[in-house]
């Protein structure tokens, strides 16, 4: 009998790691001894129990795939698993590892797999370089983040953050339902969001443009109306910021 090969599912999307553990089963010469649901943990994960394969999300809360494999000391072999660009992808036809582009068929998981089991070389270098070539192509701003919510940190998608507020060294992240409050402060936080959507316009405000309302003008001056109907004073100093969404 071939020998077992130790599997690690990382991906934030509970269903993805369930197809792939259904797939798996025409694959007895494999076994999962792990799921992570997140960068960080899947760093850990891969370091410590050391897996002969991953399978491996690109976009993750935490840490992206690409910066999973930088940090990394164990070198599995891998396949990825994501709904990133095709284009970008091209540049694994030159590298030791196979890419599953989401929504796949169970024929094509069947070839990665197998592609992957007929190749026993585990190529350090390739790996690495292969991680610099598509983060240069890759967008760094997360599409996901982990905050707290009561006892447990949950996967909030980045996009239903409606207004970030500072609150002391802390920062207060509104969706149109609840509010989290993350340990990082808001400057930090702003590093982290992608700026063609996420806008300054107060020393303790940072809003979602895509949830935008109105404008208005008085004698205070400019405030930002958003789709909660919570009104914002735009500080002097960001009032170039909103002049620029005018057309």
């Amino acid at each position: 009998m071939a020998d077992i090969k130790k599997v690690v599912l990382i991906d934030d999307e509970d269903d993805a790691r369930l197809l792939i553990r259904q797939y798996m089963e025409d694959f007895p010469q494999l076994l999962i001894i792990k799921e992570c649901n997140n960068g960080l943990d899947a760093v850990n994960t891969i370091n410590s129990l050391e897996p002969d394969l991953i399978f491996l999300d690109i976009q993750m809360p935490g840490l992206s795939g690409f910066q999973v494999l930088q940090k990394i000391i164990h070198v599995p072999q891998i396949i990825f698993s994501t709904a990133f660009d095709n284009y970008a992808l091209k540049a694994f036809d030159n590298n030791a590892v196979d890419y599953l582009l989401k929504p796949f068929t169970k024929q094509r998981f069947e070839q990665a797999v197998n592609k992957v089991l007929l190749n026993t070389t585990k190529n350090m270098d390739g790996i690495k370089n292969l991680s610099d070539n598509l983060q240069s192509n890759y967008t760094a701003y997360p599409e996901k983040v982990l905050v707290d919510s009561g006892n447990r940190m949950v996967s909030l998608p980045v996009n239903d953050i409606v207004w970030l507020e500072a609150e002391g060294d802390y920062t207060k992240l509104h969706t149109l339902q609840k509010s989290y409050l993350s340990s990082y402060g808001i400057g930090t936080l702003e590093q982290k969001l992608n700026p063609t959507i996420f806008t300054r316009i107060h020393r303790s405000a940072i809003i979602n443009i895509n949830y935008v309302k109105e404008v208005f003008k008085d004698a205070n001056g400019y405030y930002v109306v958003l789709q909660n109907n919570t009104n914002h004073k735009v500080g002097r100093n960001y009032l170039d910021a909103i002049k620029k969404l005018f057309v």
